[in-house]
């Protein structure tokens, strides 16, 4: 989300040089008016021909009254552009002028950023189960902290962007490798609660933290080393966070897991059994060949066909609102600094009612009001008087919110449809569905600049339709998670059945959870 702020576009206008040979009057008229916002205001990529006002200022000749403006040729800005202060000192726009013909390249940063996590999703889980969720953890910890110290130097745009790709591949990689070394090594109870608010709520308090340092460092770079050096925070957890003894286990490292957790029994005040693991049974199970099954599973017959279009089309939906609101908060009216703070704090509520929700109500039925709450608020916000910005803003923020909620209900119900044999792959193709999402989501905020609402009707009018399909979807809560794909839950109208009277084993009840946002944002 720092590119929020990193990439924020001030307002601006073309130079006129002190040099032009122009009098005072014809240098302030020299910059032809646009209709922008209802508004007749500065253009911003053009000016007059500074030859030809010359001539009417060496003439004695006043514009308006000698001269109708509005006749006169116009060129872009041939010498550059001069930035207002207000907002921001310094960003990457303002120093690498991407404005007018290169306004392009501020969404194409963002859009690179969520191009590196999509490719660190594909390797992260790889490495973890190669070398160790601990080490991949630290190492792309040290990847993501590394380039972007490394960022702060850039010196050009193309720079920028490459080392952008390289962090986003730290960030997912270290967020996948922390949530699964979280729910191996942590007891069920704290276990469930990790994975659901433990992990959505500091993200949000993270959130929150961003807009108060972008607003006392105003300069890009000072804000991006600002963001980058708490990373070396986590150095001294090295010698803390123990490897994950599940992990171990399936490489055979018996005597490593069985110190890891007789230090934790140690530590909890638990005496723990003389042989916790007996190496000769382990390894048979581990010996066990299953049978393999492939990513064309997943379009084996015409019903699970069916739900992996439907879900991989939502979870693209719902990753473009989620993305394109959180980066649309400068176009906001008001302070950038409190609207950011603001869509960050929405998040709060909203991850709390998602996990209520999921304890308690069926699954579709949730998902699907939460995404019409957020589409339809959209969709309204055009209807909404100009004079009456905080209307507009409250309505984002209900968007904000419903979008939020869908988010992260998602996982668990997209975990709950797939059986078991593919539940991975399930998951996983619908989560790289949303990293497209990710990715296309910045051009969706980059239509604000020909149309203000043409982002909100787009996003308003999808998020609506990815509600629709929800509820032409199985439901699963109180069901048992299904095993083989013969087993899966049906596609189905709108009518909801009642649990039967066979219920999930308690045990997956309880831990299905943890699924929740295993690769979200």
């Amino acid at each position: 989300m720092s590119v929020v702020f990193l990439a924020g576009t001030p307002e601006h206008r073309c130079v006129v040089p002190r040099g032009a040979n122009l009098s005072d009057e014809w240098r302030n008229a020299s910059i032809p008016l646009e209709r922008r916002g209802g508004q007749e205001v500065p253009s911003r990529c053009r000016r007059y021909r500074l030859a030809a006002l010359a001539n009417f200022s060496a003439l004695g000749l006043r514009p308006g009254s000698d001269v109708e403006l509005e006749t006169l040729e116009q060129e872009p800005c041939l010498d550059g552009w001069e930035y207002s202060r207000d907002v921001y000192h310094s960003t990457i726009v303002t120093e690498w002028n991407l404005v007018c013909d290169n306004d392009w390249k501020g969404p194409l940063c963002t859009s690179l950023f969520f191009v590196g996590v999509l490719l660190g999703s594909f390797i992260s889980g790889q490495l973890s189960d190669k070398f160790g969720r601990k080490n991949v953890l630290f190492a792309t910890l040290a990847m993501q902290t590394g380039f972007s110290f490394i960022q702060v130097f850039s010196t050009s745009w193309e720079m920028f962007s490459v080392l952008f790709v390289l962090v986003g591949m730290g960030q997912i990689s270290n967020y996948v490798a922390a949530f699964v070394l979280g729910t191996e090594i942590l007891g069920k109870s704290v276990r469930v609660l990790f994975c659901t608010l433990g992990v959505c709520i500091f993200y949000a308090f993270g959130y929150m933290l961003l807009p108060l340092f972008a607003f006392f460092l105003r300069d890009w770079r000072m804000l991006l080393l600002a963001l980058t050096l708490p990373g070396l925070l986590c150095i001294p957890l090295w010698w803390i966070i123990p490897e994950s003894p599940r992990w171990l286990i399936s490489m055979g490292r018996f005597q490593e897991a069985e110190d890891i957790i007789r230090k934790a029994a140690k530590t909890n005040g638990i005496t723990a059994p003389d042989v916790i693991f007996d190496p000769s049974e382990l390894q048979d199970v581990n010996s066990q060949k299953q049978q393999t099954y492939t990513i064309l599973d997943l379009v084996r017959t015409r019903n699970i066909l069916t739900i992996t279009i439907m879900s991989v089309l939502i979870w693209m939906i719902i990753s473009v609102g989620y993305f394109g609101l959180s980066l649309d908060t400068p176009n906001l009216h008001g302070d950038v600094y409190v609207n950011c703070f603001l869509s960050a704090v929405i998040e709060v509520p909203a991850y709390i009612i998602s996990w209520l929700l999921l304890r308690s109500l069926p699954r579709r039925y949730s998902m699907a009001a939460a995404l019409f709450l957020g589409g339809c608020v959209l969709l309204f916000i055009q209807l909404v008087p100009s004079h009456l910005s905080a209307l507009s803003i409250l309505l984002v923020m209900s968007g904000k919110f419903g979008i939020t909620s869908a988010f992260s209900i998602v996982y668990v119900y997209t975990a709950e449809l797939y059986p078991t044999v593919v539940r991975n792959m399930g998951v996983g193709a619908s989560s790289m569905a949303s990293r497209l999402g990710s990715i296309l989501s910045p051009y969706f905020v980059y239509l604000g600049a020909y149309d203000r609402f043409l982002p909100y009707i787009l996003m308003g009018s999808l998020t609506v339709l990815s509600g629709i399909l929800t509820l032409f979807l199985p439901e699963s809560y109180g069901m048992p998670l299904p095993d083989t794909i013969d087993q899966m839950l049906r596609v189905k109208g709108l009518e909801y059945r009642p649990p039967s009277s066979s219920t999930r084993d308690s045990k997956e009840e309880e831990e299905n959870p943890e699924i929740l946002k295993s690769t979200a944002f």
